[in-house]
């Protein structure tokens, strides 16, 4: 009997009400949200937003260097962009197999002379999906990593850092992002990344609540111009 107030609360949750055709209120159950927890549904939402934001900088990203995405032989802009969210079902061929921070450092580097946003935007995409153990809906007995999390916020700010600082050996930045011009600064790409980075911050202070350990953001902060590991850590 302990456990009835538990699964009448997830019952009032499940149940959702609405008018049918007659004028009449119907109340149904969705029997997936009874093996959630609150987490869990913050999990679904803080995941889809991340992601959300990430494709969006991609966009944005294409739409300053539309030079990247004909480097694949791609006919346009949103066929880059579909390349990035199948990433599930396939890898980049000119990314050699590399994902997380190993593919993002690409976009960096002298040698490489592929897709620079494919290799920066797949490379986050990837850790964002280590960092939420490759699901998209979470569930009672699924768990999370605060670590996993947390550095993969600090990755958001170690791209935003390059992709302001970086620079070929003629002086060009490797890809442009923010602009300063006659309208003044545009920062859209900072503020972007910057919601990307607190909603991983939050999700990894629940996460860490909820398993019982303490996690300070300002004691565990990170300088660094290298992406951290995410799917390697235990």
């Amino acid at each position: 009997m302990r456990w009835l107030p538990v699964l009448l609360a997830l019952l009032v949750v499940a149940c959702a009400t609405r008018l049918g055709r007659d004028g009449r209120s119907e109340s149904t159950v969705d029997l997936k949200y009874l093996a959630k927890t609150e987490v869990d549904r913050i999990a679904d939402t803080d995941r889809a937003e991340v992601v959300g934001s990430l494709m969006l900088i991609a966009d944005k990203l294409y739409k300053r260097n539309p030079k990247e995405w004909k480097k694949a032989g791609l006919s346009s802009r949103e066929a880059a962009l579909e390349r990035l969210r199948q990433r599930r079902q396939r890898s980049l061929p000119e990314l050699g197999g590399l994902r997380e921070g190993q593919a993002a450092a690409l976009a960096f580097s002298d040698s490489y002379t592929g897709d620079r946003v494919a290799a920066l935007m797949f490379g986050l995409l990837t850790m964002v999906d280590a960092a939420f153990e490759y699901k998209e809906e979470f569930y009672i007995l699924d768990g999370l990593n605060e670590m996993k999390l947390f550095n993969c916020a600090r990755n958001m700010e170690v791209a935003v850092w390059k992709l302001g600082h970086d620079r070929d050996p003629a002086g060009e930045l490797y890809l442009l992002s923010n602009a300063i011009d006659g309208n003044g600064r545009n920062l859209s790409f900072e503020r972007e990344f910057g919601r990307a980075m607190g909603l991983l911050d939050l999700m990894a202070q629940v996460v860490a609540d909820r398993n019982g350990r303490g996690f300070s953001r300002l004691s565990q902060a990170v300088v660094t111009t290298i992406f951290l590991p995410v799917g390697l850590v235990k």
